[in-house]
C-alpha cells in the first residue's frame, strides 16, 4: 500500500540530517537552504523499510516563517516522523507542528529524539519522557544521524506505524495537489505531488484547477521510476507536454475532469485552538495551497468559509486555519454550498445526510464516493444530480422569464450551463433552434398590434417606395407572417408591392431574357437606390442572379 510519511519539528532539531541518514538523499535542494543550513521549502525522498516496503518521505521546514510550507507538505501524508532535539526538548514549532498534524487528522507516527550522541544520557531520558507525553501512544526512538545509532530501530518503528494505516480506496476520481512545478529539457513541464485519490496513467487527460486548463499526461514516475499508473497515496511526478511552466503553481489541483466542483465557499465543522470570531479573515490551508477567506459562523461548531479564490475540495477534507499562528482547523462538510448561515443545514450535513449537500446540478461522478444510497434521494438527469427544490426553483424562474418574453418572439436563450441539455426536458420547455419556448407557444402581436397596423398602413401608402423600419423585432414578426418584405439599409416594402415588383421583373426577364438596373428602375417608376434594393432582395430570394450589369432568371423562377 503506497504511504507517505512527513517530518515535523522545530528548526535545527535535525529533521533533514535524519532524513539524509535514513534515505541517503539530501532534501535541501535550494542554494539558499544549503547556504543557511536550514530547510525553507519541501524536500522529498524514498524511504526503504526493513520489510522491503518503500515509503514516500516529505521533509518540511521547521522555521516559524515557513509554517505555510510545512502545512503544504503535511496535507496528504499518512503518518508523521516528529523530530525532537535531545539537547533542547520540545520548542514552539514542535507544538505548532503537532497541532497542525492533529488538525489534519494524522494520528499515527513515530517520535525521533535526535542528536543523542551529543547529550548526556540523563538528559536524553528526560527528553524521551517529554516526547512520550507529547504524543501518547507513539513510539519514541533515540537516534543519532551522525553515528547511525537507532536508525534501524526507527525504520522498524515506522514500519509498525505504517501497518496501522487503513488502506486508501483505489476507487474514486483522481485528485493530486501540486507542490512543485519545473521544466526539464526535452520533457517540458513536470509537476509533482501526492495523489490523494484515484489513479493517474500515461495518456490521461486531467483538469488543472482553478485555472480550468486541460492537460494530458505524457509519462508518470514514482520516485524517479517510470510506472504505468500511479495509485492513491504515492508521490507522483507527471510530465505535461504543451503546458507552460508559468500556467501551473503550488496549490493547483489536477483532477479528473468534471469530478470535483470549483467553489468560492466551503461549509465546515470547526476545531478551534483559539477563538475564531464571526467575520474574521483567515488563511485557509487546503491541499498544498493557501487561500484567504472570511469566516461566517453558524452556531458554536459550524461556519462557512467565503474564499477570495475558488478551491477544489471534497467532503471530509481537512483544513488548517491560520493568521500569524495556527488558530484551528476544520473539516469540509459541503465543498460547494449555497451562500447561507443555516445551522440546521450544517447539522444535517454533519450527520451524514449527504443529499443535503446538493442543490444546483453537480456531476454525478463527483458524488459517487458519497454512496449511491444518498444519490437516490436526488433528482437525476443524464450525468447530473440536483435537488427537487432546485428543479422547482429553476422551472419557476424559466417559466417566469418566458411569460415576460416579447410576444413577437416568446422564446429566450437556454441556460448557458453544461447541464442544460440534460435538464431542459424536466423544465417543461421545448427547444426550437437556439431558443427555448413554452410548449405550443406561438408568436403574436400582443401590445404591438397598433404599431403593426400603423406600419402596414404606411407601407400600403408608400407602395414600392421603401419605408424605414424602426422596430426590427416587429418587422421580423410581420415578415414571418408574409405581411412585409425587408430590404437592405433597414428598409421594407409591403408584401403586395413586392409581388407587383416581382411580376414586373419576371415578365420583362422572360420577354427580353434579362433585365438591367436601369430598365427595372423605369418599370417601377422609382429611383436607382429603390430599384437596387429590390433587385438585391430578388437575388437573395433565389429569383435572379447577376451576370455583369444584367440579371437573369434562375431556373426555378422561369415560368412563374
Amino acid at each position: 500500500m503506497p504511504l507517505t510519511v512527513g517530518t515535523a519539528g522545530h528548526i535545527d532539531h535535525g529533521k533533514t540530517w535524519l532524513v539524509r541518514a535514513l534515505t541517503g538523499k539530501d532534501t535541501d535542494r535550494l542554494p539558499e537552504e544549503r547556504a543557511r543550513g536550514i530547510s525553507i521549502d519541501l524536500g522529498y525522498a524514498p524511504l526503504e523499510l526493513p520489510d522491503g516496503r518503500r515509503l514516500s518521505l516529505i521533509d518540511v521546514p521547521g522555521h516559524e516563517r515557513f509554517v505555510r510550507n510545512m502545512v503544504a507538505g503535511a496535507t496528504g501524508i499518512d503518518l508523521f516522523l516528529l523530530v525532537v532535539d535531545a539537547g533542547e526538548g520540545a520548542r514552539p514549532q514542535t507544538h505548532e507542528h503537532l497541532a497542525v498534524l492533529r488538525l489534519l487528522g494524522i494520528e499515527n507516527g513515530v517520535v525521533a529524539v535526535t542528536k543523542a550522541d551529543a547529550v548526556e544520557a540523563e538528559l536524553v531520558e528526560l527528553v524521551v519522557e517529554e516526547a512520550r507525553g507529547l504524543v501518547p501512544g507513539a513510539r519514541v526512538v533515540t537516534t543519532s544521524a551522525k553515528t547511525g545509532a537507532g536508525l534501524e530501530e526507527l525504520r522498524e518503528a515506522l514500519s509498525a506505524a505504517a501497518d496501522r494505516i487503513e488502506e486508501r480506496s483505489p476507487v474514486g476520481p483522481a485528485r493530486l495537489f501540486v507542490d512543485r512545478v519545473f521544466a526539464l529539457r526535452g520533457i517540458g513541464t513536470v509537476v509533482t505531488g501526492t495523489l490523494w485519490s484515484g489513479s493517474i496513467g500515461e495518456g490521461d487527460v486531467l483538469r488543472a484547477e482553478p485555472a480550468g486548463l486541460d492537460v494530458r499526461v505524457r509519462s508518470v514516475q514514482v520516485h524517479d521510476r517510470p510506472v504505468e499508473r500511479a495509485e492513491a497515496g504515492q508521490r507522483v511526478a507527471l510530465a505535461l507536454p504543451g503546458v507552460e511552466r508559468q500556467s501551473l503553481a503550488r496549490g493547483d489541483a489536477l483532477v479528473e475532469p468534471g469530478a470535483y466542483p470549483r467553489s468560492y465557499r466551503l461549509d465546515v465543522a470547526l476545531e478551534e485552538i483559539e477563538s475564531l470570531p464571526n467575520g474574521m479573515r483567515l488563511q485557509v490551508h487546503h491541499g498544498t495551497g493557501v487561500h484567504y477567506a472570511r469566516l461566517v459562523r453558524a452556531g458554536d461548531r459550524y461556519a462557512q468559509l467565503r474564499l477570495s479564490a475558488p478551491v477544489v475540495a471534497a467532503r471530509g477534507d481537512r483544513l488548517v486555519l491560520r493568521q500569524q499562528t495556527t488558530l484551528g482547523g476544520a473539516v469540509v462538510l459541503d465543498p460547494a454550498p449555497p451562500r447561507h448561515a443555516d445551522a440546521q443545514r450544517f447539522e444535517l450535513l454533519d450527520r451524514g445526510e449527504i443529499a443535503a449537500l446538493v442543490h444546483a446540478p453537480v456531476a454525478v461522478d463527483s458524488l459517487r464516493h458519497l454512496g449511491n444510497e444518498e444519490l437516490d434521494k436526488l433528482v437525476r438527469a443524464g450525468d447530473w444530480a440536483f435537488s427537487a427544490a432546485w428543479l422547482e426553483e429553476k422551472k419557476e424562474e424559466i417559466h417566469g422569464r418566458l411569460a415576460a418574453a416579447d410576444p413577437l418572439d416568446p422564446g429566450i436563450p437556454p441556460p448557458p450551463e453544461s447541464w442544460a441539455r440534460d435538464v431542459l426536458p424536466l423544465l417543461g420547455v421545448e427547444r426550437r433552434g437556439s431558443r427555448i419556448y413554452l410548449p405550443g407557444a406561438i408568436a403574436s402581436l400582443g401590445e404591438h398590434t397598433e404599431a403593426a397596423e400603423q406600419l402596414e398602413s404606411e407601407l400600403a401608402t408608400a407602395g414600392l417606395t421603401p419605408v424605414k423600419i424602426e422596430d426590427k423585432e416587429l418587422a421580423t414578426f410581420l415578415e414571418r407572417q408574409g405581411r412585409l418584405i425587408r430590404l437592405g439599409d433597414g428598409l421594407a416594402v409591403g408584401a403586395s408591392a413586392y409581388e407587383d415588383a416581382k411580376r414586373l421583373l419576371l415578365d420583362e426577364s422572360e420577354r427580353a431574357g434579362s433585365i438591367t438596373l436601369a430598365r427595372f428602375r423605369d418599370l417601377i417608376g422609382g429611383g436607382r437606390k429603390q430599384a437596387q434594393l429590390l433587385l438585391e432582395r430578388f437575388d437573395a430570394d433565389g429569383l435572379t442572379r447577376r451576370v455583369g450589369d444584367e440579371r437573369v432568371l434562375r431556373r426555378k423562377a422561369r415560368g412563374r
